[in-house]
């Protein structure tokens, strides 16, 4: 891998010293990326209103027993690696329109940050191909037309490919392009620097993510503790309509599944996932700003094997 100029250090966030940039979470491997300098973006710009799928957060010094709802739980899907580079900014080569995701990882039932979790996020590029993956991926990882056969989706049916729960598929390459992994700072935000998603048959735009909690940032990266979340973000119809007509995602043939038919989303607006995006409406080309608050319980185990969870009965289409 070519070397990627040092950016400017957050001083907001805590930083991770030059060996542990150096290394991954659980596996070792060598990181090009320094740390991410976000213009205009202080503590403030971090924070997401409370009035899509978020309770109204109470007095300074009161803690009820649920100000926030819990971040709906998701598959991991067949294209999770657990070998994800220490890194904010996992654009690598990747083309598309830049997207900065702002996230603040919060316990659901105290509505305290979690600091020092180490969140991990995982997508497909503009032309709907996943890194690691790109004999899987729409069109061969070439971006030419949709693959026959059956679509590849995050909710395999049957027994999954490799005979692990959830479907995991073991990677056919070496990429790791738009893969990557971070911790959240004394605020329990963390921020990464991408590119804005494609798509591929069978599942709507989305990003992956996971927040592991209880382990400890070490020379090797991240070790120990267990996986407290395992879910995914999504982008209203707007926003993806307005990317079609850019290049690389002009040039995705695939058919595009609406939010509203996604077999994943539960329709329940920012508690499903759905992110706050900002970007100017005439020029989508110029980036997006993606914000979420993360509610998880840091107590619970959710690897996303196995069958997702239920939507609740609560959930409300309105609320996408």
């Amino acid at each position: 891998m070519t070397g990627q100029t040092q950016e400017p250090q957050d001083p907001q966030e805590p930083q991770l010293t030059q060996s542990q940039t150096d290394l991954t979470r659980r596996r070792v491997v060598a990181v090009g990326a320094g740390a991410l300098a976000v213009a205009g973006l202080g503590g403030g710009a971090l924070a997401v209103d409370a009035a899509a799928g978020e309770r109204t957060p109470t007095p300074k010094g009161k803690l009820p027993e649920d100000c926030y709802l819990l971040t709906s739980e998701t598959v991991e899907g067949p294209y999770y690696i657990d070998a994800d580079k220490i890194r904010r900014d996992v654009t690598e080569d990747r083309e598309g329109i830049p997207l900065l995701l702002s996230l603040k990882v919060i316990d659901t039932e105290t509505c305290r940050p979690i600091r020092n979790a180490a969140v991990d996020i995982w997508h497909c590029d503009a032309v709907g191909v996943y890194s690691g993956y790109e004999d899987m991926g729409n069109g061969g990882g070439g971006g030419g037309p949709a693959p026959t056969g059956e679509p590849p989706t995050d909710a395999p049916t049957g027994a999954p490919p490799s005979g692990n729960p959830g479907g995991h598929q073991e990677p056919t390459d070496d990429t790791r392009y738009l893969r990557g992994t971070w911790k959240t700072d004394r605020h329990g935000h963390v921020t990464f620097r991408t590119v804005f998603p494609g798509w591929y048959r069978g599942r709507c735009v989305h990003i992956h993510t996971k927040v592991h909690v209880d382990g400890e940032w070490t020379d090797a990266g991240y070790e120990g503790g267990h996986t407290c979340h395992t879910g995914q973000f999504f982008f209203d119809e707007e926003s993806v309509v307005a990317t079609e007509s850019v290049e690389p995602y002009a040039s995705n043939t695939a058919e595009r599944t609406l939010l509203t038919e996604d077999t994943i989303y539960d329709q329940s607006g920012a508690a499903g996932g759905l992110l706050k995006l900002r970007y100017d409406k005439r020029d989508i080309t110029k980036g997006v700003r993606a914000t979420l608050t993360v509610g998880v319980d840091p107590a619970a185990t959710n690897d996303g094997q196995g069958a997702p969870p239920q939507p609740s009965a609560s959930a409300s289409p309105s609320a996408t």
